[in-house]
């Protein structure tokens, strides 16, 4: 080949050069090999992202045999599903019960919101609160390995978005693509769809700026070649958040699909008209025009009921029914839509809440036992995994580890967690996950 012309930067752009992540021959090697299914090419996740950490006494795992200082303030009430019981701030949830699956016996053992956000969000333990290096995101987030894997499901569209935002909770800091890339960094909405301002910022050109005269700099910026060997990394980041800008600009889908208002009243209303439950409607939106992983941030949820924190019974009234309407509505929209089958819902925080409440009448952390909830037509729903102690205080039969969690969340999405192997930034292989396994009950 004539080889006259070619910079340094058109061989970055194909994938060829430059220390970590997968070139484009490795990821179709992947995809040759089956490591990642085409098959299962349009699939889809909602991540309801609870920071802080949910007690699974009010939620999906209550004990009403327990002694009042473990029960605490609530009360339990019958599910769909024969001999389960949820906590009686979810009524709505529990009419879908036989369309549900909880897993109540994930743990990790550490009490630590920093370790346990980086734990749940990338299925690797994080660094510690107290240590040094504290914010450093050490492995993909699950949301940037789908962006990088598996792509958007609609040319045009991101593949990850974050919503309404990333902030607040507590350490809410791993959602992000670590040694990837920045270009499967989310795309983070940073507006409030339940307000009447919301918005999305840079999706639409500058005043006087035409997409004619944007093609033009795009095509000048793709003909400079001047930074150093060293740089090459950061050249690839640029390219990607480049051309993402571009596309999200020059996209009336893109714009479509954030746009809210065109749903019916009486959809929104079914949802809750409150942050959560219309982001989880803009959720369902987005993954319908072709997104591939959204999470829906639904903070905070510590609640020791000291210092000015929320008490138990505060924070549980103020949270879990707009958490239970953003759920129930979004799986009943889902399965009435016909998308059920292809989207897996999921509900977890970077770990639960201690089992015998404090003499504030709040919840401290808890790693050795709480609940993650899935939901996926696609999977075998209308059960319970694991089973915690009488009180709530271990696992008693069936654990499961954040890397379960991880895997099975790939495993829906067609990629083979343990066979993906990505270099990180000193050329190391890194294996997506090391020991997880797909939770095999959903999949029997």
């Amino acid at each position: 080949m004539n080889c006259e012309g070619v910079s340094r930067r058109s061989f970055v752009q194909a994938g060829l050069l430059g220390a970590g992540g997968l070139g484009i021959a490795d990821l179709l090697k992947l995809k040759a090999e089956g490591a990642i299914n085409q098959r299962q090419q349009d699939t889809n996740v909602i991540l309801f992202w609870l920071s802080g950490g949910p007690g699974h006494m009010e939620t999906w795992d209550p004990k009403p045999e327990a002694p009042s200082d473990y029960r605490g303030p609530f009360e339990s009430i019958a599910t769909s599903l024969a001999g389960v019981s949820f906590g009686e701030l979810m009524p709505e949830q529990a009419k879908l019960a036989d369309h549900l699956a909880v897993l109540r016996t994930v743990n990790h053992g550490s009490g630590d919101h920093t370790k346990g956000n980086h734990w749940m969000l990338t299925g690797f333990e994080g660094p510690a609160f107290n240590a040094p290096d504290n914010r450093v995101q050490r492995r993909p987030s699950m949301g940037s390995a789908a962006a990088f894997l598996r792509g958007a499901n609609q040319k045009g569209i991101p593949p990850y978005v974050g919503v309404p935002h990333l902030r607040g909770g507590t350490d809410n800091l791993f959602h992000y693509s670590s040694y990837i890339g920045g270009g499967s960094n989310p795309f983070i909405v940073n507006s409030d769809p339940n307000t009447s301002q919301f918005g999305v910022k840079n999706l639409t050109l500058a005043r006087g700026l035409t997409l004619d005269r944007l093609r033009n700099r795009q095509k000048l910026l793709g003909s400079l070649d001047v930074l150093p060997r060293s740089h090459e990394k950061s050249i690839r980041d640029l390219d990607e958040h480049q051309q993402k800008a571009f596309t999200l600009l020059s996209s009336k889908g893109v714009r479509s699909a954030f746009d809210i208002s065109a749903e019916p009243d009486a959809l929104r209303d079914s949802y809750g008209r409150h942050t959560f439950g219309q982001s989880a409607l803009l959720a369902r939106r987005l993954i319908e025009h072709g997104v591939t992983f959204v999470t829906v941030n639904c903070v905070p949820w510590d609640h020791h009921g000291s210092a000015g924190r929320y008490k138990t019974e505060e924070g549980a009234h103020k949270l879990i029914p707009p958490l239970d309407a953003a759920i129930a509505g979004l799986v009943r929209d889902l399965m009435d839509r016909g998308l059920y089958e292809k989207t897996l819902v999921v509900a977890m925080g970077e770990f639960g809440r201690t089992p015998r409440m404090n003499r504030y009448a709040g919840r401290d952390h808890w790693g050795r036992t709480f609940s993650v909830l899935m939901g996926c037509g696609g999977m075998k729903m209308g059960q319970v995994v694991g089973r915690s102690s009488a009180r709530g205080e271990h696992v008693v039969e069936r654990p499961v580890t954040p890397q379960d969690v991880a895997a099975t969340v790939y495993r829906h999405l067609g990629i083979d967690s343990q066979r993906v192997v990505i270099h990180d930034r000193l050329d190391r292989p890194m294996p997506l996950l090391d020991t997880g396994e797909p939770v095999a009950e959903l999949f029997g």
